[in-house]
């Protein structure tokens, strides 16, 4: 399984740039893509999934040629995006048989056994005659997941599909999206860096249209090692440190921790720490 971007280009109507000339490849197993909000993520995933086009550049899956060939990558592609609506008052069976029936799977027997195989995967098989609307955050995406898994995909692509779930929930999603990528191509888009470092081998950084970084997790950490620093300081003197190209700053027991890149110690109250996925974005994206 491959799925290759070449010089992906997209500008919109009113002048923006989402996406410059976005190259990757991207092979079987978990893909994260992180970025900001208004980085490029949901252009490019909207991009593969047919749903927009794109103003130059190539995608190619397998053999499939994802710009020109729609109908042949919608056959093998399942697709979780940002907002995912659910008819309220329908019950999670018929609503993925309905699904179904849109996948093309016309056997009513075929049908009837992959809904009941996909409610079991995602754990929602006791909730199956509960209406929709009653589900929870999570139950509603994992119901998402059934759904872009019907017709056994080989590119799944799921867009933000943690956000404001529990934690309970979202280590279940995760433990579901793990499964699933053994054998297919996952692309995960999201803005949470924890989920990236949990689930994916590979990853790629964008911001404001651009790849910013590409590379496994911990290789993009180790090329960060000896650069990262840390020092607690008051709030009211962050502005002095302003020199010394601060990348990201938080509170840690009530004082301001500010982290800053660089080659050699900025002062003598930084130190080195542990370095995160997480400095690493904050210093990719501003630098």
């Amino acid at each position: 399984m491959n799925l290759s971007i070449r010089n992906l280009n997209k500008q919109y109507p009113n002048g923006v740039k989402a996406l410059n000339n976005v190259s990757l490849e991207i092979s079987s197993g978990m893909f994260g893509l992180v970025g900001p909000n208004g980085a490029g993520k949901s252009s490019l995933m909207r991009t593969i999934a047919t749903l927009q086009e794109a103003d130059g550049g190539e995608i190619t899956f397998n053999n499939i040629n994802v710009l020109t060939e729609h109908d042949a990558i919608r056959r093998t592609l399942g697709y979780l995006p940002q907002e995912f609506g659910v008819y309220p008052r329908v019950n999670a069976v018929m609503l993925l048989d309905h699904f179904a029936q849109l996948k093309g799977i016309s056997n009513g027997k075929e049908r009837k056994e992959t809904v009941e195989a996909l409610l079991h995967k995602t754990n929602l098989w006791e909730h199956k005659g509960k209406n929709l609307g009653t589900f929870s955050g999570g139950m509603k995406q994992r119901f998402g997941i059934a759904q872009a898994l019907l017709g056994n995909p080989s590119l799944i692509i799921v867009d933000e599909p943690t956000a404001g779930l529990d934690p309970g929930e979202r280590n279940r999603f995760h433990n579901l999206l793990s499964e699933i990528s053994e054998n297919v191509v996952v692309i995960l888009s999201t803005h949470i860096i924890e989920d990236v470092q949990s689930l994916c081998n590979l990853m790629a950084i964008i911001n404001k249209g651009t790849i910013l970084a590409y590379g496994k997790p911990q290789d993009l950490v180790k090329g960060y090692e000896g650069k990262i620093w840390k020092k607690h300081i008051d709030k009211k003197d962050l502005e002095i440190y302003r020199a010394h190209k601060v990348v990201s700053q938080h509170l840690v027991g009530g004082k301001m921790e500010i982290v800053v890149c660089a080659d050699t110690q900025p002062d003598a109250g930084f130190s080195q720490g542990y370095t995160t996925l997480e400095d690493v974005y904050f210093a990719v994206i501003n630098q």
